[in-house]
């Protein structure tokens, strides 16, 4: 896994939304980009952190931020995800993990003793000129946006 750190350039990307529109890095070029990865839509800590940051939505955007969520999900359970908990925030459908490797959250991951690759659900908060400000890898999911308006 070589996650992207503070002070790195963002790679250029373009990935698919839950509606299959095509979304770039470069749609976001001169505003303050939070990109938050999530390991699989509709279970119990990725609705959590979702809903956390919709709920948190309009002081987000008061501080100047737009929201990308980003998992390998496909984009009709991106759709169902978005559309059941109302969410005012792309998600990217990034089933080829173009997004996932180049920002490199993806690699070995535990749960209950078995060990396989997976998501690291990771939130990289990235400038006007596309630069990595900070990364929150302790993700507290009941209470994220707090995390990203510290």
């Amino acid at each position: 896994m070589n996650m992207l750190q503070a002070g790195d350039k963002v790679p250029e990307f373009s990935a698919k939304d839950q509606d299959g529109n095509t979304i770039s890095l470069s749609d976001y070029k001169g505003k303050k980009l939070v990109v938050f990865f999530y390991p699989k839509a509709s279970t119990p800590g990725c609705t959590a952190e979702a809903c956390n940051l919709r709920d948190n939505y309009q002081e987000l955007q008061a501080q100047g931020y737009d929201l990308l969520g980003v998992s390998a999900d496909s984009e009709k359970r991106q759709a169902n995800f978005k559309n059941k908990y109302e969410f005012p925030f792309p998600l990217l459908a990034d089933e080829d993990k173009t997004v996932i490797n180049a920002f490199g959250v993806w690699g070995p991951k535990k749960f209950m003793g078995k060990e396989y690759d997976g998501i690291h659900r990771t939130t990289f908060i990235v400038n006007e000129e596309g630069v990595v400000k900070e990364v929150i890898t302790k993700v507290k999911t009941k209470d994220h946006a707090a995390q990203i308006l510290a």
